[in-house]
């Protein structure tokens, strides 16, 4: 089975302008999604989707795979479907599962690489094209935090509903939770994606700004798994200064890349 990741990464964030390329311990943060992503067993290949050419120099000239798509694309999603076909056409092959890795996920691993490749191969027994990990919300702040996006799930982790406002409430005197997010690694098997780019944007997804609820609207499974490491999202400089410091003390994966890729970029 082909299964390949495409990570999604622009300059021109609204909210962090520039964000790929800034540094965390002296690597840009694509650098360290990057090789974090391409240690997953679970993968046969790994890819940054760009529309600039800073991002692409900068992924070449640490031994990496880039593809140039448009800019004009306003979901993650869209530009992963065109660069999964753009990257069939260069490889000649076809892929089965593109697994979509956020740029903005410093602190992935190849563990949750694997479990989202696993959750969509178990979901797809009951008709899931999609699948995304979970986390669980550690703090108050993080839970009303609009770009904390939050989930709800049935019994049978599948995605019932996501939002960037605090829900379930806990206007009702509810305080035992547990209160997820969404872990921004998501597998899509081709097919599906093709289907999910081919389909208008509804009304929730724009609501909210949540690609997955246009899946929810429209009555497809997403099928949720719970994240087997922590995961710390940079969508703000303040979130990047506690990522490096996080990274610093606390994170043991670094170390196995970190001194390559500094010397690749040297």
């Amino acid at each position: 089975m082909n299964i390949v990741a495409i990570i999604p990464a622009r300059m021109g964030s609204t909210r962090f302008p520039g964000k790929p390329l800034a540094p965390i311990l002296g690597v840009p943060m694509i650098g360290h999604v990057y090789m974090r992503t391409a240690m997953a067993e679970s993968l046969s290949d790994c890819w940054v989707a760009t529309c600039d050419q800073e991002i692409m120099h900068y992924v070449d000239s640490i031994g990496g795979k880039a593809v140039m798509t448009a800019d004009t694309h306003e979901r993650c999603s869209d530009r992963c479907a065109e660069a999964m076909l753009k990257i069939e056409e260069q490889t000649g092959k076809k892929i089965d599962i593109v697994v979509m890795v956020q740029g903005d996920e410093p602190f992935v691993t190849p563990d949750m690489v694997d479990a989202a490749v696993q959750a969509i191969k178990e979901g797809q027994a009951q008709g899931a094209g999609v699948a995304c990990l979970m986390g669980t919300i550690e703090t108050e702040k993080e839970f009303e935090d609009p770009n904390c996006i939050k989930v709800v799930v049935n019994n049978r982790n599948e995605a019932v509903y996501m939002s960037r406002e605090p829900i379930p409430t806990r206007s009702r005197g509810c305080n035992k939770g547990p209160w997820l997010k969404q872990v921004c690694i998501i597998p899509y098997t081709r097919d599906y994606l093709l289907t999910f780019n081919n389909t208008a944007p509804s009304s929730l997804e724009i609501a909210e700004s949540i690609d997955l609820n246009r899946c929810i609207q429209n009555g497809h499974v997403v099928q949720m798994a719970l994240s087997p490491d922590r995961a710390i999202s940079v969508d703000t400089p303040a979130d990047l200064a506690y990522a490096e410091t996080v990274m610093k003390n606390e994170d043991v994966l670094v170390k196995e890349y970190l001194d390559v890729v500094k010397s690749a970029v040297a």
